[in-house]
């Protein structure tokens, strides 16, 4: 686990990583690693065990609430401050204005994108496939924040060179926006395009007056000893993006 350098002071954004000193074990060699989702069909108690890791870590930094969203590819977002919901709230979006409260995101290929405004007192995660970036989850997350954000941060996802799609997929971006042309080039296979999410989350970021844009440098496919990948195992665990003020 590292933190991200270069966010207003006293903000902290950071991602999960497969290899933790911590990991429990488990028989499942698909699930190995430090695997944060409960929908993979992983041991519910060692998925449990992980987060409970992961909060003792974030503890030490003035945590002492953790929010985990029932992720489903849609545009919600909400704003959770001291409210605990009882179970996982239903959305891909979360902001808060609370310190000490962080934030949480799991993916496996999907782009994270975390946002903030200067003045470090206001927080957002998200977490944005291909669905969400073409609906507008980025969009919704920045409307449904008090402040205007001055920056954002995009964490470990699927790169361009291995992220192929259909020509529905292109049209669900270009005839929203025309200027992600630039976004797709041709795949080998006829009919197919390779999809920058990096590229399109900084354009629709920009139009939203972000222009201050971090990350978006790794691969999860890639970058097998790092990060779940889906696409790569169709099987696999999912790591956490996470963001809090101090």
């Amino acid at each position: 686990m590292e933190f991200v350098q270069g966010l207003p002071k006293g903000v902290y954004v950071g991602q999960t990583f497969i290899e933790h000193p911590q990991a429990i074990a488990t028989p499942n060699q698909n699930l190995k690693g430090f695997n944060l989702a409960l929908h993979v069909n992983d041991e519910a108690q060692r998925v449990q065990q992980h987060r409970m890791i992961l909060l003792n870590q974030l503890s030490n930094y003035g945590v002492d609430k953790i929010t985990w969203m029932t992720q489903t590819h849609s545009t919600i977002c909400l704003t959770i401050n001291e409210q605990i919901p009882f179970n996982a709230p239903e959305g891909d979006g979360l902001v808060t204005q609370r310190a000490g409260h962080a934030l949480m995101m799991m993916t496996a290929d999907c782009l994270p994108v975390v946002l903030g405004n200067a003045e470090g007192t206001e927080v957002a995660n998200l977490h944005a496939g291909w669905r969400g970036l073409a609906n507008g989850i980025i969009e919704n997350t920045v409307a449904q924040m008090q402040s205007q954000p001055e920056w954002a941060w995009l964490g470990a996802a699927i790169s361009q060179p291995c992220f192929e799609v259909g020509a529905e997929v292109k049209a669900a971006f270009c005839e929203k926006y025309t200027e992600l042309e630039f976004a797709f080039i041709s795949g080998q296979t006829e009919g197919k395009y390779l999809a920058d999410l990096y590229a399109i989350a900084r354009f629709i970021l920009n139009r939203l007056g972000v222009q201050n844009v971090l990350g978006g440098n790794q691969c999860s496919f890639q970058q097998t000893t790092d990060y779940f990948s889906y696409r790569r195992d169709s099987k696999t665990g999912r790591m956490a993006t996470f963001v809090f003020m101090q």
